[in-house]
């Protein structure tokens, strides 16, 4: 199990007054799904394009002076290493970001306008954790996970703690279930924890589904040998952590799978009604929604988490 202490609630609200001057407070946007209504969660609106620059911000805020001058070291396909580049630019912070070689051009060329270092390595023969340990070795800086720390967490709570605001803002009532895209689960074990009466509904790409099938056998498994291409680079993480796993299994959260061809069509879903730019490892939630996977409670809510997509390959799905 994870030597991290536990989390709670507190460490959420904490956070979001630690970063609130720099961080938005994204929109909740009422949808319509065959005939019911949702809630947008609209982190694709957020600065820097995702969610990350919730936890990367909490994370790095907390480091003391002699960590923030030998800086920081992250691994990511694109939206943390966004959010901990734009976090380290703003605090002073010298910032290298391991990064797949297949990873966006708009992620990274977002990562470097910010200032970071980028190394680049093969997401299927290299691990990405050890090329960071080894840098931090040399260097003596701080490895920033991007879901497997507390801090990160906690950052990535605020936004359900914004949630609750904006629904009872809105006259509405609390989340009955917030639908959550998932990779390593650091954005849905912060929901979790900051909207402790709602059901919280993991999503993945069909095939990378871990965190589904860890839930439901109540021990972690990793994806499995080979999984299939999908377009959902954002959420493509080989295994979920203890930290994380331990707080969706203590929560009760469940888990579901989407196609490739249901992310598409969330994708255009989100384009046509709402104008929306939304890349497609941030759609799956409203994937399993249109796809009705899951049934629509009063209130659901879904989060829009990123829309860092390559704008040539936007206008293909959305055609």
């Amino acid at each position: 199990m994870s030597n991290f202490p536990q989390l709670v609630r507190d460490d959420v609200v904490a956070a979001a007054a630690r970063i609130s001057g720099d961080v938005a407070r994204t929109p909740l946007v009422e949808a319509e799904i065959r005939g019911d209504r949702v809630w947008l969660k609209c982190e694709c609106l957020q600065i820097g394009g995702s969610f990350k620059l919730r936890g990367a911000t909490n994370r790095l805020r907390q480091l003391n002076e002699e960590e923030r001058a030998k800086g920081v070291v992250a691994f990511s396909s694109g939206n943390h290493a966004q959010g901990v580049a734009i976090a380290a630019s703003r605090l002073g912070i010298p910032a290298i970001i391991v990064m797949p070689s297949d990873a966006p051009q708009l992620k990274i060329e977002g990562t470097r306008t910010h200032g970071a270092e980028i190394i680049f390595y093969d997401r299927y023969s290299e691990s990405r954790e050890a090329i960071a340990s080894r840098i931090a070795a040399e260097k003596s800086c701080v490895v920033v996970p991007s879901f497997d720390d507390p801090h990160i967490v906690a950052g990535q709570g605020t936004a359900g703690l914004e949630i609750l605001e904006q629904l009872a803002a809105a006259g509405a009532r609390a989340p009955a279930q917030i639908l959550v895209n998932c990779g390593g689960g650091g954005l849905s074990a912060g929901i979790a924890l900051a909207c402790p009466e709602a059901a919280i509904v993991t999503v993945e790409p069909e095939g990378w589904d871990d965190m589904r099938r860890s839930l439901e056998l109540g021990e972690i498994v990793p994806v499995g040998p080979n999984p299939p291409p999908t377009l959902c680079d954002a959420i493509q993480t080989m295994r979920v952590s203890p930290l994380t796993f331990g707080i969706l299994k203590d929560r009760g959260a469940r888990g579901l799978a989407v196609s490739e061809a249901e992310t598409i069509a969330a994708v255009r879903w989100a384009w046509t009604e709402h104008g929306l730019t939304v890349e497609p490892g941030a759609a799956v939630s409203m994937a399993a929604l249109l796809a009705g996977k899951t049934e629509i409670l009063p209130e659901t809510v879904v989060l829009v988490s990123g829309g860092n997509v390559d704008p040539a390959l936007h206008a293909q799905l959305v055609a």
